[in-house]
C-alpha cells in the first residue's frame, strides 16, 4: 500500500509524511521484493491465484496506491513502466470530482501556516496553539482525532470547510494541486500495466455511515469510473480501511454490488484463509517514516504484522497500550 510518490522534503512539521515515498525509494521496494523471490503481478492475477491455492507465481506481490493522485501518474508511472511492474490505483472519484474534501492535507496547510487554529467543539468555540512545531503536531494530533472519531463523517467535512474558509485555504485549489484530472486517469488506465480501482466518492470510513449511504457512495464511485473510463471497477479499497472503517457489513455491500475483492489497511500478508472471503484483505503499509530497503525485507517475512496482531491482543485483553498513534500510517 503506498499514496504519494514525491522527491524528498524535509520540512519540520509534516504529519503526512507517512504517506510519502520518494521515487528511489519506490524502485528500491520493487528491487527488493523480486531479490526476495516474489513476482509483482497484477491485481486480477493476484486474485485468481489465491482463489485457486495453487499455480505460478507462488510467492507474489501486488502494488496499490490509494486515492488518484497526480503523482501516482507523473512519478511513480515512469519508475514502474521501467521496471515493468504492475501496479493498481484506487481512486476516489469525488476527489477527482473536486467535489470531496482532502482534509488531512488541508489541516495541514493549515496548521502551518497559523500559530493558532480556533475551531467549534460541541458548540463552544476552541482555541488551539501551533506555533512550535512540537504545538503543531499536537494540534494536528487533536484536530485529526476529533475529526475522525468523536464527530460524524459529514459533521468532519463540514468542519474543515468552515475551517478553510475562516483562515482562506481553496479546497478545490488543494485538490487541483494534488490530484489527477480524468483525462489523467483516463491515460494512465490506458496502460494494461494499470489496474484502476474504486474507493468510494467521497472517502468517507464506510462504517461511520449509515447502510444506506455506505453502499450509495460505493455506487457513486463505482459508477462514475465507469462513466469517465468507460469499464466498471471489480476491485475496492476502504478508505481509512481499518477495524472502526470497515466491517463486516461493509464488506457485505460490496459482496454483494460484486467486487471482485477489496483491500484494507489492516497490516498482514495474504494467507490460504483470505482465499474464503477476499473482501476484507489486508495490505502491507509502505510507510514513508520507514524507507530503509532492509524495512521491506522484514515486512516480507510477515513478521512485524503478527507482532502488531499480538500486541492488539494485549490491548484489547488487558489493556496494554500499543504504541500506535491516534493517526497512525495504516488509518490512510
Amino acid at each position: 500500500m503506498l499514496h504519494n510518490v514525491r522527491p524528498a522534503c524535509s520540512g519540520p512539521f509534516r504529519p503526512n509524511c507517512h504517506l510519502e515515498v520518494t521515487p528511489e525509494f519506490l524502485r528500491q521496494a520493487v528491487e527488493r521484493i523480486r531479490a526476495n523471490g516474489y513476482h509483482i503481478i497484477a491485481l486480477d492475477e493476484a486474485i485468481d491465484l489465491l482463489k485457486s491455492g495453487y499455480g505460478k507465481p507462488e510467492r507474489y506481490a501486488v502494488l496499490t496506491f490509494d486515492d488518484g493522485y497526480r503523482d501516482n501518474l507523473e512519478i511513480a508511472y515512469p519508475v514502474l513502466k521501467a521496471l515493468s511492474a504492475p501496479f493498481t490505483v484506487y481512486v476516489a472519484s469525488g476527489l477527482v470530482d473536486r467535489t470531496s474534501e482532502l482534509w488531512w492535507l488541508a489541516l495541514e496547510r493549515i496548521i502551518a501556516r497559523n500559530d493558532e487554529v480556533t475551531f467549534l467543539q460541541n458548540g463552544t468555540a476552541s482555541g488551539v496553539p501551533c506555533r512550535s512545531v512540537d504545538e503543531k503536531n499536537a494540534c494536528f494530533d487533536h484536530l485529526a482525532h476529533y475529526l475522525m472519531h468523536d464527530v460524524s463523517e459529514q459533521d468532519q467535512r463540514a468542519i474543515i470547510r468552515s475551517l478553510a474558509e475562516q483562515y482562506g485555504l481553496d479546497l478545490k485549489k488543494l485538490a487541483d494541486e494534488q490530484m489527477m484530472s480524468w483525462a489523467e486517469v483516463r491515460q494512465l488506465a490506458s496502460d494494461p500495466l494499470v489496474t484502476i480501482g474504486a474507493h468510494t466518492h467521497n472517502h468517507m470510513a464506510l462504517a461511520r455511515l449509515r447502510a444506506d449511504a455506505a453502499r450509495a457512495d460505493v455506487l457513486k464511485g463505482m459508477e462514475r469510473l465507469e462513466t469517465e473510463l468507460g469499464r466498471r471497477p471489480k476491485h475496492f479499497a476502504y478508505p481509512y480501511g481499518k477495524s472502526n472503517a470497515a466491517g463486516p457489513r461493509d464488506a457485505a455491500i460490496l459482496r454483494e454490488i460484486g467486487f471482485a475483492s477489496s483491500v484494507t489497511t489492516q497490516p498482514g500478508v495474504l494467507h490460504s484463509s483470505n482465499a474464503r472471503d477476499t473482501m476484507m484483505l489486508p495490505r502491507v503499509s509502505l510507510n514513508g517514516c520507514f524507507q530503509d530497503p532492509s524495512v521491506v525485507d522484514q515486512y516480507l517475512t510477515g513478521a512485524p504484522f503478527a507482532l502488531y496482531g499480538i500486541a492488539r491482543w494485549a490491548a484489547m485483553r488487558f489493556g496494554v497500550r500499543t504504541g500506535v498513534s491516534r493517526f497512525s500510517p495504516s488509518t490512510r
